[in-house]
């Protein structure tokens, strides 16, 4: 099955949903791109972790979520040394 796609003023081009799902990427994957004779490409998803693995890292259970206030608030006491 051939897909057309768009090539923008800035040689950029998107791949639609339906070529992504194939590939099995989501947002923060990396793609591989090999340069192959005949003026062809060969495109496959690069091995490796998506960069969205990351958020919530840090999150223990026993821990109070803080406000971005409390941050603030627990910074400032910090730098000032009452912390």
């Amino acid at each position: 099955m051939a897909i057309a796609l768009t090539v923008t003023a800035k040689g950029q081009v998107t791949l639609r949903k339906d070529v992504l799902q194939h590939l099995g990427v989501r947002p923060g994957d990396k793609l591989s791109v090999d340069l192959l004779n005949d003026h062809r490409i060969e495109l496959r998803p690069k091995p490796g972790k998506p960069a969205s693995t990351i958020f919530g890292l840090l999150v223990q259970s026993n821990t109070k979520r803080l406000t971005i206030e409390e941050i603030g608030e627990d910074a400032a006491a910090g730098w000032a040394g009452e912390g």
